[in-house]
């Protein structure tokens, strides 16, 4: 497999308390900012596909092939998972796993909690079968995201348990108070529920909408058992203000690769960045034994 599940990597970072860091991508050279952050670090990182935006990505073997010819050109030593990202469907997370991504997202949060389950078994099902791993939802993360406003709705401590030990997902994001896009004022997690759903399910747990949290409350979640962090808002604002300087700053260029460059930069600075903050870096060593399914295990 070109890039690794997420099942280990997520066991080990939990068991390690640090956190991978995914990043999304929104075209190559976003792609090559986080693949060279990581590789920088030497941290494991999660390169990750919002499915509403994989179609302006060119769709799901574009993605792979992208994302896997850069790894190959850049020399990327470290371990890349290729993530779905908020997979909409059953169909939607099959053919992303058809096309060679190595984790999935089945979001079923807003439908009730027995036709969630049985959406997500289907596809870790068909995961499982291929060496993929899966990522479930319950609860409502608020803000925005690819377009789409949301309120927040806190997970259910028993339906995080049922759709872990029914559902039979790797990874479980329990909405718990972040938001997607720009907070308003201070984030405020519940974090007595994050310690008891970490108890009673005894997986990893997914924070999304991580952009803006103070680093104190990331660092007490990493702890309190969660080994995935999404982070997509933060590398778009100070990409954007990169490039808003830089058409204030040259307006005499029209070359986009010298235009997109110190947007480029900032991302990738933002990615450096959150990998020390979740504690990421220098975790990518390999052991030489392989695990079932010839994939390696990373320490």
């Amino acid at each position: 497999m070109t890039f690794e599940p997420l099942t280990a990597l997520a066991k080990q970072a939990k068991s390690e308390q640090y956190a991978i860091g995914q990043f999304n991508i929104n075209g190559l050279q976003w792609t090559k900012a986080i693949l060279q952050g990581a590789e920088v670090k030497q941290a494991p990182v999660i390169v990750a596909a919002s499915d509403r935006l994989v179609e302006y990505l060119g769709g799901f073997n574009t993605i792979v092939a992208m994302v896997s010819s850069l790894k190959e050109e850049l020399a990327i030593t470290v371990p890349v998972v290729l993530h779905l990202d908020h997979g909409s469907s059953v169909d939607r997370c099959k053919a992303a796993i058809d096309a060679g991504f190595s984790s999935v997202m089945f979001d079923g949060s807003h439908s009730p909690i027995d036709e969630n389950i049985a959406r997500t078994k289907e596809v870790v099902r068909y995961a499982n079968e291929r060496g993929v791993s899966v990522e479930g939802e319950v609860g409502t993360v608020g803000g925005m995201e690819d377009g789409l406003i949301g309120g927040i709705q806190y997970a259910d401590v028993d339906e995080c348990y049922r759709l872990v030990e029914e559902g039979g997902i790797d990874l479980l994001a329990a909405a718990l108070g972040s938001v997607h896009g720009r907070y308003q004022g201070e984030p405020k997690l519940g974090f007595y529920e994050m310690e008891t759903i970490a108890t009673m399910t005894d997986v990893p747990l997914v924070l999304h909408g991580a952009s803006g949290i103070p680093l104190q409350q990331l660092q007490r979640a990493i702890r309190l058992g969660h080994a995935k962090i999404n982070i997509n808002t933060e590398c778009m604002i100070v990409w954007s203000q990169a490039i808003r300087q830089t058409f204030v700053e040259d307006v005499n260029t029209f070359e986009p690769r010298i235009l997109m460059a110190e947007g480029m930069k900032a991302v990738q600075q933002v990615v450096e960045q959150k990998i020390d903050e979740f504690g990421g870096a220098n975790k990518a060593k390999r052991q030489t034994e392989p695990q079932k399914g010839g994939v390696g295990i990373w320490e």
